[in-house]
């Protein structure tokens, strides 16, 4: 009788390490809502992959065409900023079709060696600009 209350004992420690452990290598964060695209609702989603990068995903949905905004932009460019406070381009903001589509779904997908704590989606000319315009459609809180 007396290895039952340990063996329950071990079993809520061990489910409490899995649960921290499945916590600890992911972070979802919601982005603000937006005073350039109000209608914009998405997430972000950091983990680590077996090579110790950081993998980032979102998936938003009613994002307008960046050629509706005022003023008309060409493209949307996905920046984070770096636990070492740098701000780095990290790629282009593509639509579930290409080019945006009618229902507005957009999804962008990437990896890298910093560790993100924070997310924001900037309105561009150039999806090749090295620093990020005003015109910021939507962003995270820190994580």
């Amino acid at each position: 009788m007396a290895s039952k209350p340990l063996n329950i004992l071990l079993f809520g420690f061990s489910a409490i390490l899995v649960i921290s452990l499945c916590t600890s290598c992911s972070t979802k964060a919601a982005f603000l809502t937006s005073s350039v695209v109000p209608a914009a609702r998405g997430d972000v989603k950091v983990t680590r992959d077996n090579n110790k990068n950081y993998v980032i995903q979102m998936d938003i949905v009613n994002l307008a065409e960046p050629a509706r905004l005022l003023p008309p932009k060409k493209t949307y460019v996905v920046w984070m900023v770096t636990d070492q406070k740098m701000t780095k381009n990290i790629g282009q903001m593509e639509s579930s079709s290409g080019a945006f589509s009618n229902k507005l779904k957009a999804s962008f997908k990437t990896s890298s060696a910093f560790k993100p704590t924070k997310i924001f989606i900037t309105a561009e000319d150039d999806a090749n600009v090295q620093y990020a315009s005003s015109v910021v459609v939507l962003a995270t809180n820190n994580f």
